[in-house]
């Protein structure tokens, strides 16, 4: 049986049992005696193990069983939550998802047992508040249960109904002096994956020998076309009993009878092998298909073994959808198929009659406004809250409050703001940067705090919402603040600017210098920050995602960084332009207002033209310049300028017409000729012509 078909759902569902398991791991940590928590942590744990040992990852179930054997200690208080518990569940937590990178790297779980986290889940278990009788009683009584229900007593060796061919077989290898050993193996009621189980149990005894006869045949198993008991006899060098343990270790086996197999105890009388088959099972195969019968399949390299077949990395490109969603989908491309069917009968007519050029010109407008509503569509069942990317930030900043010795609190609002699935999935790492920096450079430690008349515990704020096209996220630290002057000198001793350029610096330009690649105002370097990776990295990915970032800083009272991101990047309103009759396109989100100047109101600051627009001064960027155009033969009396804007800060770009606006789908341009930073992307037009992207972000 293939269980790869399902890995998928795998990564999904452990994704999201983590994530519960962070969660209320970070609850019961500030409320100890919280039983509802408790409950959750149980039950996440133990859906874990049931689906690790679903899919044949053994170690991963035998952590996650651990765990759950402590829960259900604690739920009977037995004993009772404390930090130690609490770490320790961190650090399983931890493995857990080592164990899933492994899984997405490699479809196996890895070689790492994590025999040291068990130990300490056995260790807590023995020593936990005067419950050390408790569980290994337990424990001593489920071993009983098991070896009795494991004994191989009542084994009836009658339920192999074995034909001529199989007879021979058995006969065969008794004479080459191997010993076999025959199963029947109970399954419970209640199992939801029965062919999931037997698969378990083939893959248990196949570490011990090779299975020389299945029955029902593992085609029949894979398909589920059996009760709730199967057979099977193994050729081994074994013991019993190292076998029994390991097929009772599946999860929901109720019980297995075994015993030594000859070719004795099926020797019966022919009158009565001729009675039985006048009446064949429905199940049974001919002795030709018995042949044909393929052996299950390993496991796909859960164990890593010679057996285990390359696999390619897997990667979660799922997104859950609301069934309302994919209804309004539907409708929509329904009414696509009904516009199309009316266009066709219209070109089957004469189409020069004002009435069918009417007829025409309305099914064009229809087509329109169905097009619009189904890319409205599209993009919402695009749509995931970035609520599973930002859920595991609180773990992240209690684990440095620890590490760096500074009390401090995360807070969270807008976690069910939704962006586009592509950006949600690339976003994790730049904020996982900004919260780092703002615990370690932004938070001061408790005596420096209580020296400002500030609380012990620091604050950082991560805040999301939507704003028009974008959606913003902040993160906010009530910390030391950005000292400008430190920055300005930093910068003046790296050499970026001369002391007298940096004394005519703005703040905001001087903060800019910290997006520099290598600049640290770290005093020492630790493994969380200071070797000057970081805000660098974080504005060169969120600037390929087609947002920017700026920061805001009052010293001694805190800084906050804005991130500002498209909603998607798959399809876009532009404004189409032309430069020396090549059309580009730029993004209507950055565009903040077009005006007609005139060439006698341009201006020079410090030998570079700007405009006055409205109180501010605006400097002029010429695209045709900028792209290596034709220059014109003569300047014209007025320019047309596109102000743009990137944050704060303002441009006007100046092109040769405006076509108008127009909602474009974005190609990428591909690594072979991605390396002009100004051109992000290309599109197709109506008339077949390709019009490249303007990254406005790059322009600035």
């Amino acid at each position: 049986m293939d269980v790869s078909q399902y890995l998928d759902i795998f990564i999904d569902e452990t994704n999201g049992h983590i994530q519960e398991l962070s969660d209320n791991i970070m609850l019961l940590e500030k409320e100890p005696e919280n039983k509802d928590c408790v409950n959750e942590i149980f039950r996440a744990a133990h859906s874990l193990k049931g689906m690790a040992g679903t899919m044949g990852f053994k170690k991963m179930q035998h952590l996650t069983h651990d765990m759950e054997n402590v829960f259900s200690e604690v739920r009977n208080d037995n004993i009772k939550v404390n930090s130690t518990l609490i770490d320790i569940l961190f650090q399983c937590l931890d493995a857990i998802e080592a164990y899933l990178e492994t899984v997405k790297a490699t479809s196996g779980e890895g070689d790492e047992a994590n025999e040291h986290l068990i130990k300490m889940l056995n260790d807590f278990l023995e020593g936990g508040d005067g419950s050390a009788d408790a569980a290994p009683a337990e424990s001593a009584a489920s071993e009983e249960t098991a070896e009795a229900e494991a004994s191989g007593e009542g084994f009836e060796y009658e339920n192999l109904k074995l034909d001529e061919d199989e007879l021979e077989k058995i006969k065969k290898t008794e004479s080459s002096g191997a010993k076999m050993y025959g199963f029947t193996v109970h399954i419970q009621k209640d199992c939801m994956l029965k062919a999931a189980r037997a698969f378990l149990v083939y893959k248990a005894v196949e570490d011990f020998g090779d299975i020389l006869i299945y029955n029902p045949s593992s085609e029949d198993i894979e398909d589920e076309k059996f009760d709730l008991t199967f057979n099977m006899i193994v050729v081994t060098e074994s013991e019993l009993q190292p076998m029994l343990d390991a097929i009772s270790a599946v999860s929901e086996i109720e019980k297995v009878d075994a015993g030594e197999v000859t070719s004795a105890t099926y020797t019966k009388p022919a009158e009565e092998k001729k009675e039985e088959e006048t009446a064949p099972a429905p199940a049974e195969k001919s002795a030709e298909e018995k042949k044909e019968t393929p052996a299950p399949a390993k496991a796909p390299a859960a164990k890593g073994g010679k057996n285990a077949p390359a696999n390619k990395p897997v990667t979660a490109r799922t997104v859950r959808v609301d069934i309302e969603k994919l209804d309004a989908l539907m409708n929509q491309v329904s009414e696509l198929i009904i516009a199309k069917n009316s266009l066709v009968s219209i070109s089957d007519q004469d189409t020069s009659s004002d009435e069918n050029q009417q007829t025409f010109h309305e099914q064009i407008e229809y087509l329109e406004r169905i097009t619009t509503t189904l890319h409205e569509s599209v993009m919402k069942v695009r749509m995931v809250p970035i609520e599973n990317t930002v859920a595991k930030f609180p773990r992240m900043i209690r684990d440095l409050s620890r590490k760096l010795n500074k009390p401090m609190e995360l807070y969270m609002t807008g976690e069910d703001t939704e962006l586009d699935r592509t950006v949600v999935d690339q976003i994790g790492d730049p904020l996982q940067h900004l919260l780092r920096n703002s615990a370690d450079h932004g938070i001061e430690d408790p005596e420096t705090r209580r020296a400002a008349g500030k609380p012990e515990t620091g604050s950082i704020t991560l805040n999301a919402f939507q704003e028009g096209n974008n959606v913003i996220i902040e993160v906010k630290d009530d910390g030391a603040g950005l000292d400008i002057e430190k920055i300005r000198a930093k910068a003046v001793e790296r050499g970026l600017v001369t002391e007298e350029q940096a004394e005519n610096l703005s703040k905001k330009e001087v903060i800019d210098f910290l997006f520099n690649p290598g600049f640290s105002m770290a005093k020492k370097v630790t493994d969380i920050s200071g070797r000057g990776v970081g805000l660098d990295v974080v504005k060169s990915n969120i600037e390929s995602l087609g947002g920017d970032v700026e920061v805001k800083s009052v010293f001694g009272q805190g800084t906050t960084f804005v991130v500002r991101l498209p909603l998607t990047l798959a399809i876009i309103q532009a404004l189409m332009v032309e430069v020396r009759d090549e059309k580009y396109a730029i993004a209507l989100g950055s565009i903040q207002n077009i005006e007609n100047i005139p060439v006698s109101e341009i201006k020079y600051v410090q030998a570079e033209e700007v405009i006055h627009l409205r109180g501010m001064v605006i400097p002029l960027i010429r695209l045709d310049e900028l792209l290596d155009s034709t220059p014109k033969e003569e300047e014209p009396e007025s320019l047309t300028v596109v102000v743009v804007r990137k944050g704060d800060s303002y441009a006007g770009v100046v092109v040769d017409n405006l076509i108008g606006q127009q909602e474009i789908v974005i190609k990428s341009l591909g690594k072979c000729i991605d390396n002009n930073k100004i051109i992000n992307g290309a599109t197709i037009l109506g008339d077949g012509e390709v019009a490249l992207i303007i990254d406005v972000n790059a322009i600035f």
